[in-house]
């Protein structure tokens, strides 16, 4: 299956034992997961300096890992489609499919 375009040329980083992709431009970190099918999703996206996500857009829920800034966790969830989700004291967000 074909790199969605707002993931091409994207870092990666290994978070507790799972290789991600670290969105770096505007566009992988407005949209994360979203418009994509749960198949063709990444195994994980690492958004830094974030506090707050959307599923604005998602056709399945997502596990989100908020993170400090140690990379340690905060708080994990699991949000459906088409919410917000937010932990003030976040460096930065991980998104994983579902099950991951």
């Amino acid at each position: 299956m074909e790199t969605p375009s707002r993931f091409r040329g994207l870092g990666t980083t290994e978070i507790h034992g799972i290789r991600v992709l670290v969105a770096t431009t505007f566009c992988s970190r407005l949209l994360g997961l979203a418009l994509l099918s749960a198949e063709s999703a990444p195994a994980g996206l690492l958004i830094p300096g974030c506090n707050s996500i959307h599923t604005f857009g998602m056709g399945f829920p997502i596990d989100i890992v908020f993170l400090d800034e140690r990379r340690r966790e905060l708080r994990r969830a699991r949000v459906p489609p088409r919410r917000v989700a937010r932990e003030r004291r976040a460096a930065a967000v991980l998104e994983l499919p579902t099950g991951s």
